[in-house]
């Protein structure tokens, strides 16, 4: 079992920035994909970044805003959101896919207000 952690989020006002944090307890075996996904109220939960040893992905929604990072290939990634706005206002989960299985944080709130 893979618990991941996340940190980071909260509430800023349109054209701020904002970094989440996710580290999982342990490292998988193998080649894995973390990235973010993000469920805002009413909506389906949606992607926002991915990250693999060979590709990265994003949302068109985010290009140019967003970046995504891993800290070399261990369990840790993180968001940067830049020019904030009001329809990014949603829970943002941390994910990991191995081979088999796949891993969800807890969720954190990001409200885009002012």
């Amino acid at each position: 079992q893979v618990y991941l952690a996340q940190s980071g989020g909260g509430l800023v006002q349109p054209g701020g920035s904002l970094r989440l944090d996710c580290r999982a307890s342990t490292v998988p075996n193998g080649d894995f994909e973390m990235g973010w996904y993000r469920q805002a109220p009413g909506k389906q939960r949606e992607l926002v970044a991915t990250l693999s040893r060979k590709n990265t992905d994003y949302a068109d929604a985010v290009k140019g805003r967003f970046i995504i990072s891993r800290e070399g290939f261990q369990g840790s990634v993180y968001l940067q959101m830049n020019n904030l706005q009001p329809n990014d206002t949603a829970v943002y989960y941390c994910n990991m896919k191995t081979m088999s299985r796949t891993f969800w944080g807890q969720g954190t709130q990001v409200t885009v207000s002012g």
